[in-house]
């Protein structure tokens, strides 16, 4: 599976972002979905994820409300609607996908088999 990670850029404090992710390859194997971000020298944090079949959400505390993760199998494609950004958002994201079923937590990035390559969402205040 090859994720291509697009749509990041330079935005306004309390402006919107639509990131996308699109898949490639044994797209039918993916279980789960999910998106990552990784704000310059910290940790890379859990920010959302999606089941490939079912479409069940999570998300984590600091973007509910705020943020949308849906897919589109149909394209092989992952997105992420972000409103109301601010500065705490600057990060580059990630996206990445689960190819083995079973009992998991998506909000673990040690769960997912395969990533794209980052895409930069920069908030100006």
């Amino acid at each position: 599976v090859q994720l291509q990670a697009s749509g990041g850029g330079l935005v306004q404090a309390g402006g919107s972002l639509r990131l996308s992710c699109a898949a490639s390859g044994r797209t039918l194997d993916i279980f789960g979905l999910g998106w990552f971000r990784q704000p310059t020298d910290k940790e890379r944090e859990f920010v959302a994820a999606i089941t490939r079949n079912t479409g069940i959400t999570y998300y984590s505390d600091s973007v509910k409300g705020r943020f949308a993760i849906s897919r589109d199998n149909a394209k092989n494609t992952m997105y992420l609607y972000m409103n109301s950004l601010n500065s705490e958002d600057t990060a580059v994201y990630y996206c990445a996908a689960r190819i083995t079923t079973g009992p998991i937590n998506l909000k673990n990035e040690y769960e997912y088999d395969y990533w794209g390559q980052g895409t930069q969402v920069t908030v100006s205040s």
